[in-house]
């Protein structure tokens, strides 16, 4: 018999992870903060949770993948928080985006309950999520990674192990600090190119042919130079996710001149931004 899954944020990424869980036949349990965003689900097959307590209460496997380490403490720590009814034997993953720190402070108020931890945010974006193809990265035990892997293969389609509690938040810090760069760099670029005259679509045909070729861009740039941004990765995520890599890099005395330049840059269209756009918008930068 599959062990019942509890599933934690039904957002951009949450909502297809519950999709795929059920179509796999795993019993699924579900909460979000905006309840009409389980109802979905909850036609498809899953149960209702009141509230993240009575979730964790059903778990063997516990997932939570929420927008910020707010979000993550109040489900998990709250007034109705997860942690006190998690069981002992049953594991908990987090595949939010937060600070390495407060997996492992995750990780130790798990172990006092004997519950197994797992970090492991993930990376493949809203298509990814939705076709099963998303690739964790995973900070914890052997053992414990090798038990729930059932689960994590219902959802994606590669989980890899990078050390101990944390390794997989700040793995993921790091990649998404690159991303964002990417697309920051792309976009200088693009504004350069374009003033002087020179269409969009001709920078683009030259970097797909050289080593500027990049995955992340193949898929950002055309929404870039459409001027066209729906979110598949919103923009205070990503600016969200780049504040955690700076205050990583100060913590451990790494200067970080290019993501501080980068962070600057998102600010500043997060803040004139009427809109919930994709990270890609940070081209509008350079139309105001």
């Amino acid at each position: 018999m599959k062990p019942t899954v509890g599933l934690i944020g039904l957002g951009l990424m949450g909502g297809p992870m519950g999709q795929n869980l059920l179509r796999a036949g795993f019993p699924l349990v579900v909460w979000n903060r905006t309840k009409s965003k389980a109802d979905e689900l909850v036609r498809e097959g899953a149960k209702l949770g009141a509230d993240p307590r009575e979730v964790a209460a059903q778990a063997d496997v516990l997932i939570t993948i929420v927008s910020d380490p707010a979000a993550l403490e109040e489900v998990l720590f709250g007034a109705r928080g997860a942690v006190e009814a998690l069981r002992a034997g049953s594991t908990l993953i987090d595949s939010s985006t937060v600070s390495p720190d407060l997996a492992r402070r995750i990780a130790a108020a798990c172990a006092e309950r004997g519950v197994d931890f797992l970090d492991a945010p993930v990376t493949g974006g809203t298509w990814g999520a939705k076709k099963a193809e998303l690739v964790f990265m995973v900070g914890g035990k052997a053992e414990v990674l090798e038990r729930v892997k059932p689960v994590l293969e219902a959802v994606g389609k590669k989980s890899l192990l990078l050390g101990p509690n944390g390794a997989g938040q700040t793995v993921k810090l790091g990649m998404n600090l690159l991303l964002a760069l990417q697309v920051d760099a792309f976009a200088e670029a693009l504004a350069l190119v374009t003033a002087s005259g020179v269409p969009a679509e001709k920078l683009m045909e030259v970097m797909q042919s050289s080593m500027a070729r990049s995955g992340v861009l193949d898929v950002k740039a055309p929404m870039m130079v459409k001027g066209e941004f729906p979110a598949s990765f919103p923009l205070r995520l990503m600016h969200k996710d780049v504040r955690l890599a700076l205050e990583l890099a100060r913590d451990k005395g790494v200067t970080l001149p290019c993501g501080a330049a980068a962070y600057a840059t998102y600010s500043a269209v997060l803040d004139s931004s009427k809109d919930d756009p994709d990270f890609s918008a940070v081209a509008r930068f350079w139309k105001t």
